[in-house]
């Protein structure tokens, strides 16, 4: 079970970090990605770290932006989200996979478990 938490509303050029912690796995064995879904819009990969050796891999509109990490002890994987963008409002959710489907790290259709989402609104 995957739960994301730290949502909320903040202006544009803002900071937020967003959470994830795992219950009924680790992290040893899944790798964790960051998604987003804006309303009108495909949900989209935006980072995933691997659990291999800690690659990580962003979404060119948030690199520089947005880091991702991972505290082992914690169980939890962040995301952290600096001068943020009113094009970055969206429900984002954490997902694990253990890429076994071959179609990439940012891709929707590779994880198999699903968190449910936390809203993120940027204002102008």
């Amino acid at each position: 079970q995957l739960q994301a938490s730290g949502g909320g509303l903040v202006q544009a050029g803002g900071s937020l970090r967003l959470s994830c912690a795992a219950s009924g796995f680790g992290f040893d064995d899944h790798h964790i990605g960051w998604f987003r879904q804006a309303p009108g819009k495909e949900r989209e990969g935006v980072s995933c770290i691997s659990s291999d050796d800690g690659t990580t891999y962003y979404v060119d509109s948030v690199k520089g932006r947005f880091t991702i990490s991972v505290d082992n002890a914690k169980n939890t994987v962040y995301l952290q989200m600096n001068k943020l963008k009113p094009e970055d409002t969206a429900v984002y959710y954490c997902a694990a996979t253990q890429f076994e489907h071959g179609l990439g790290p940012l891709t929707v259709g590779e994880y198999d478990y699903w968190g449910q989402g936390t809203q993120v609104t940027v204002s102008s």
